[in-house]
């Protein structure tokens, strides 16, 4: 019993024993349109859109494309407006 004990404080303690690159901590994604003032997102233009969908054509989520929440619904919206006009394919060919 007190060999569990003694492996359990071990492990709290050794941070180094227990390494695991599965659970590493991350940096905190900066948001692109945040961090550039002078970036504006337009829907008209395709080439700044296609950093925000994957390559089926689907917009990626907020942990993917680091924006904050502000930005990732604005995005949401010029991708959608882009595919409207046909800028942007609803789907991969």
């Amino acid at each position: 019993m007190a060999d569990k004990k003694q492996k359990r404080n071990n492990r709290n303690n050794n941070v180094d024993e227990d390494y695991n690159p599965r659970f590493k901590k991350v940096r905190k994604k900066v948001c692109p349109l945040c961090a550039d003032k002078n970036l504006v997102l337009d829907y008209k233009n395709a080439d700044q859109l296609k950093k925000f969908i994957n390559d089926k054509g689907k917009i990626l989520p907020r942990r993917a494309t680091g924006a904050c929440a502000k930005h990732q619904r604005d995005i949401t919206i010029a991708v959608k407006r882009a595919r409207q006009i046909a800028v942007l394919p609803y789907t991969a060919e």
